[in-house]
């Protein structure tokens, strides 16, 4: 058993370890696709005077390697250049795509949030989780252990009611330390443990339910965070109220009030 434990958990690592690295690929992906290079050409690294551009006499090979500049026909102009620094620029940045963002975080919680670099969140996504898988299986624990008791206790009541050495121990183990097991063999004991096992099966449940709930939100909050991640919203927050005065008119009497308006 420990043998098959150990290779779903090689298994599971090597999945997660895999997703995790289509991801890391996917994202320098879409950061080659977004990054826009623009070169400028020599047309635009120098600006010839006016009367070159207009003369039909004159025509310049763009394409040579160099021009000579002791030449006569140059030698009386001035060029204005522009570094060789400025010839490159790169225009668009990384930007996460929503869709796939809402897929990874489908196929397994987290990627979505490793795909759009909110490295952050991981903790609150893996944390959340973490604290639901031990709530599912710590009610679902004692679900059992109060559900085999009550039908053991229920099937001794019936069918070993005095024969004591016959008792199902499951039910023996809630009887309080040092207390006969006699003194709680009977209905009421019986139904105490049906109410236990009906408020942990009513917990699972719910746990269940805010486990699902909870991966969804992931979901939702992969894809705002691509649809907003080039979001800008300015510091300058500000809000200006002013007097208004509506003119009257034939059909309606001069009004006054306030405008409130919030500038960002």
């Amino acid at each position: 058993m420990k043998r098959c434990l150990s290779i779903v958990g090689n298994i599971l690592f090597m999945v997660i370890l895999n997703s995790f690295m289509f991801v890391i690929r996917s994202q320098e992906i879409d950061t080659i696709e977004s990054d826009t290079v623009r070169m400028i050409s020599v047309q635009d690294s120098i600006i010839w005077p006016e009367f070159l551009h207009n003369d039909s006499l004159f025509s310049l090979d763009f394409d040579n390697e160099y021009l000579d500049v002791n030449d006569a026909f140059f030698s009386d102009t001035t060029f204005s250049t522009i570094s060789p620094t400025s010839s490159i620029s790169s225009v668009h940045s990384f930007k996460p795509n929503p869709n796939k963002a809402i897929l990874y975080s489908a196929i397994f919680p987290g990627l979505g949030q490793i795909y759009n670099r909110k490295y952050w969140k991981l903790p609150i996504v893996y944390g959340g989780f973490m604290g639901f898988s031990y709530a599912i299986m710590w009610n679902s624990k004692n679900l059992q252990d109060y559900g085999t008791a009550y039908k053991d206790l229920t099937y001794d009541l019936v069918n070993n009611h005095d024969d004591p050495d016959s008792w199902h121990q499951s039910w023996k183990n809630f009887v309080a330390s040092g207390a006969d097991p006699a003194t709680r063999f009977n209905d009421n004991f019986k139904n105490q443990l049906k109410r236990g096992r009906d408020a942990f099966r009513r917990n699972r449940d719910l746990s269940i339910i805010l486990t699902v709930g909870f991966y969804l939100i992931c979901m939702a909050d992969t894809y705002v965070d691509a649809q907003l991640f080039d979001f800008d919203v300015s510091p300058d927050l500000s809000l200006h109220i002013e007097p208004v005065v509506n003119p009257g008119t034939r059909n309606s009497a001069r009004l006054y009030g306030l405008n409130c308006s919030i500038k960002f």
